[in-house]
C-alpha cells in the first residue's frame, strides 16, 4: 500500500501543535485588514488579538487559498512517491476545495503514479477539524486512503455544527441577514443559532432570546441528535471563554458527556463571525 499523507486547511480551525502531532500537513487560508495592504496568513494572526482589533471596529477581508499554493505543496509529497488525502473547507462557503481539485487534475498529468483525492467535507471550522481527527483515527488503524476517504464521505453529513454569535453586525456584514434584522436583533437581543446544512452552506434555524438561551440551545440541540454521547465532541469560540465553560458544563451535568477539544475560531473564520462565536460539533443522526 502506497504511504499516504493527510492534508487539510487553516479554516479547520485546528491549531498547528494538534495537527503536527496528528502528522498531519495543512495549507492556510488568508487575510487582509482593511487599512493595510499587507497579506496575512491565518495561522500568523494571534486570535485574541485579532478579535480585539474586532472589537475596536477593525475590517478583515478573507481569500482562499488559490491552484498554485496547492500544486506548490502537493508536489512535494507526489515527487516523494507518496498519495495524498485532502480534507477540504466546505464549498458551500469557499472556492479553497476547488482550487485543490484543480490542482490535483494537473498534478495527475505530472504524477500518473501518484494520486491527490480531494474530500469536499462541506463542513468549516473545527467541524471541518472533527473530520480531520476521525480520518486520523482511521489512517492510525491502518485504513487505506481509499477507505478513509469512503468514510469521510459516508459521515460528513452527520456531522453537525450548532453555533450561535455575539453580534448580528458581522453576519449583517456578510450579506447572511439584512440591515433592518440585525438592527432589531441588537435591540432586543435576539442571539441566533445557526448550523452547516447538507449544501455545506451557514443556514439560520432558530433565533433565542439572550445570550444564555443560545448556548442552552446549543446544548438541546446535541440532546435532540447525538449518535453517542461519549463520541468526539469539539468546541471552537472567538474569545469567549466564559461561554465554553458554561456549555462544557451544561453536556457533563444533562448528559455526562465531555468535550474532547477546544480550540480559537481562527481569524478567517472569525472575520466573518465575530468575537464572542461559539460553535459546538458533534456526531448525529443529519446535520
Amino acid at each position: 500500500m502506497t504511504e499516504y499523507i493527510i492534508y487539510t486547511d487553516s479554516a479547520c480551525d485546528i491549531d498547528v501543535p494538534s495537527l503536527k502531532e496528528w502528522k498531519v500537513k495543512h495549507i492556510s487560508l488568508s487575510l487582509t485588514f482593511e487599512d493595510e495592504g499587507k497579506v496575512l496568513l491565518n495561522d500568523e494572526v494571534e486570535p485574541v488579538g485579532f478579535y480585539n482589533r474586532m472589537r475596536e471596529g477593525a475590517v478583515a477581508k478573507t481569500a482562499a487559498v488559490n491552484t498554485e499554493s496547492f500544486k506548490r505543496a502537493f508536489e512535494e509529497d507526489l515527487k516523494a512517491g507518496k498519495d495524498i488525502l485532502y480534507i477540504g473547507f466546505s464549498t458551500g462557503l469557499s472556492t479553497t476545495c476547488n482550487s485543490a481539485a484543480i490542482a490535483a487534475k494537473q498534478l495527475s498529468e505530472i504524477y500518473p503514479d501518484n494520486r491527490v483525492v480531494c474530500v469536499d467535507t462541506l463542513a468549516a471550522s473545527a467541524g471541518q477539524g472533527l473530520l480531520v481527527y476521525l480520518a486520523v483515527q482511521k489512517r492510525d488503524e491502518g485504513k487505506s486512503l481509499d477507505e478513509v476517504a469512503q468514510y469521510l464521505e459516508d459521515n460528513k453529513l452527520k456531522l453537525c455544527h450548532w453555533f450561535t454569535v455575539d453580534d448580528l453586525v458581522y453576519l449583517k456584514r456578510g450579506g447572511r441577514i439584512s440591515a433592518a434584522a440585525a438592527f432589531v436583533g441588537g435591540v432586543l437581543g435576539i442571539k441566533p443559532v445557526m448550523h452547516v446544512d447538507n449544501e455545506g452552506h451557514l443556514v439560520p434555524v432558530f433565533k433565542a432570546r439572550g445570550r444564555k438561551a443560545a448556548l442552552k440551545g446549543l446544548v438541546d440541540k446535541f440532546s435532540e441528535s447525538v449518535i453517542d454521547k461519549d463520541g468526539p465532541i469539539f468546541i471552537c469560540h472567538a474569545d469567549c471563554d466564559a461561554d465554553v465553560e458554561t456549555v462544557k458544563t451544561m453536556l457533563k451535568e444533562q448528559h455526562g458527556a465531555t468535550v474532547d477539544k477546544v480550540v480559537y475560531t481562527g481569524p478567517v473564520i472569525g472575520a466573518h463571525s465575530g468575537p464572542g462565536t461559539i460553535a459546538l460539533f458533534f456526531l448525529g443522526n443529519e446535520r
